[in-house]
Formats: C-alpha cells, structure tokens, sequence
C-alpha cells in the first residue's frame, strides 16, 4: 500500500526544513465553479490533500475552507494568510488572522471578512495559504491555493452568485411578520417579507407545512387579544393560499397576548409583540406519515 507520504508535493522550505507543503503543480491548478440559485462554490483541488473553496451561500458572504479526507490539521488554530505569488517575490503576504480548527473533513471555515479579503487577494496575484500543525508530531503543515488561472473562473463565480437567491432557509426557517399598527390587515412591509419567503419556498419543493402562530399585545382584555392574534394569523395564511400555498400545509394557532417578545412597557415594544410567526417545515409527507403509524402502533 502506498504511504500518504508519497502524494506530498513539496516537504521542505527554506529555513523550515520540516514542513510538510500541499500544493498543486502550477502546470495543473484549475480553478472550478459550481452552484445553484442555493449556493455557488469556487474551488480548487489541491494535490495530495483535498480542495479549498469559497462557498457562498443565498443571503450571504462567502467564507473559505479546506476539505480532506484525512484529517491533517490538530484542534486548536491556524495562520490563514493571503501570500504573494512565487513570481512576485517582492510583494508581502497578506496575514489574515486566525481561523479556529476542529474535527472532521471540513476542518474550518473562515469568516466572511477573511474570505472577501482572499478574493481580493487572488484578484491580485496572491494564493490563499493555511499554516498549522500536522495531527502527530507536531509538523509544520501548510496548505497553498495558486491564483494561476483565476479570472475567468471568478467572472463565473460571480455569474453564478447574482442567480443566488435573496435569502437562505436557516434565515427564513421561522420569520416574523410584524403588524406595528393595530391593524389586522397586512402592510406592504409584511407582504413583501411574505414575497421573499415565498419566492425560496417556489425554489425550495421540500418545504411542504407552514406553522402560522398568531400574537397580539395586552392593550385590550383577554377575548380581545386572542380575536385579535387569530385575524392575523388568518391574515397570513389568506396571503399564503393566494400565492399558491395549499390550504391543507398551513397549521394555525393563535395566543393572544401569551408570550411577548418583549415587555409591553412602550409603544414600540407593543407593536413589536403584535406579529405571526411563520414556521417552514421540511418534514417529507411518508416520514410524517410513518411517524404517526409508529405513535399509533406505540399507543395500542
């Protein structure tokens, strides 16, 4: 069986005789885009280890990290710096912090400042570079991105990232649709907020029950309150079905003045109580229906 050793690209360098260095052959880097109105990915392989990538996610920046299959890097932190190209020896390395290393095949991701800042770098002519440890002994390790062949590819990236949509499902997975006036009716804010989440749930045909919790402030008495919270929740989910959503995916409850965000203690806070909650669920219809034949199944 051939030793892992044999795929390191370089192990020395100078001053730093013990380090082990992963980095593609200039002839070889190739830069690739992939993506989706989800997530774009720009990445490049890099021999003998695995790949690095900026991945962009809809509603975000990009962050960077390192993917591979064995796990070279010990807990703790690395050195992430934007170096100067070989053939720009003049230039200085860029250093870009810290970025916190855990288990797994994706040992780290970076902020979203560091990444902007490695685009920058490569549209400059410097290549990302990670400088840690090895697992055992203690190693120097570094890993390097080439920015050889890294226009074109980065005018594809940004092809694919003005497709992204506007939004993700962890930002969107339970939103709030406010009614800052005492209104039952929604606004043009809230319909808007609406659109939003709507145009992800069009993209997205995994998302299939709509949880829609109905609240109010303490400004009238109990019975009121809860009249009050149920109309806006039936406010949303008329905009809902209007949009296409079937009747049988919404659940709708309402509370009353029940749980506040906040204290009703000002009139700004008592706006902000006065909301729905929508909750998107991607349950699959044959696991919710297996998980009602196995309560049923425990319960007899």
């Amino acid at each position: 069986m051939r030793l892992r050793y044999c795929l390191f690209l370089g192990l020395l360098t100078a001053g730093q005789a013990s380090a082990i260095t992963f980095q593609t052959r200039l002839e070889q880097v190739e830069w690739r885009v992939e993506g989706d109105q989800f997530e774009c990915r720009l990445s490049q392989a890099i021999a003998g280890f695995g790949v690095g990538e900026f991945v962009r996610r809809a509603g975000e920046q990009a962050t960077f990290r390192l993917k591979s299959s064995e796990r070279w890097f010990d807990n703790g932190s690395a050195t992430l710096l934007a170096a100067a190209a070989p053939w720009q020896p003049s230039r200085g390395d860029w250093s870009l912090g810290q970025v916190a290393v855990g288990a797994g095949e994706t040992p780290f991701n970076s902020t979203q400042l560091q990444a902007g800042r490695l685009l920058t770098g490569l549209l400059e002519g410097r290549g990302p570079l990670v400088r840690h440890r090895t697992r055992q002994g203690g190693d120097p390790l570094e890993v390097r991105l080439s920015p050889a062949r890294f226009g074109k590819a980065y005018d594809d990236y940004l092809a694919c990232t003005a497709k992204l949509l506007p939004v993700n499902y962890d930002q969107i997975r339970q939103s709030q649709i406010g009614f800052p006036s005492e209104a039952i009716e929604l606004d043009d804010l809230a319909r808007a907020k609406l659109d939003i989440i709507l145009d992800y749930v069009k993209a997205d045909p995994s998302i299939n029950r709509f949880q829609l919790d109905g609240h109010s402030d303490n400004s009238g008495n109990r019975l009121t309150n809860r009249e009050l919270s149920r109309n806006r929740a039936l406010a949303v989910q008329a905009y809902l079905v209007s949009r296409g959503i079937a009747p049988e995916q919404i659940t709708l409850r309402f509370h009353g003045e029940r749980y506040p965000l906040v204290p009703n203690s000002s009139k700004a806070n008592r706006a902000t109580n006065r909301r729905v909650t929508l909750r998107l669920d991607r349950e699959p219809p044959q696991a919710e229906a297996a998980q009602a034949s196995a309560t049923t199944a425990d319960a007899s």
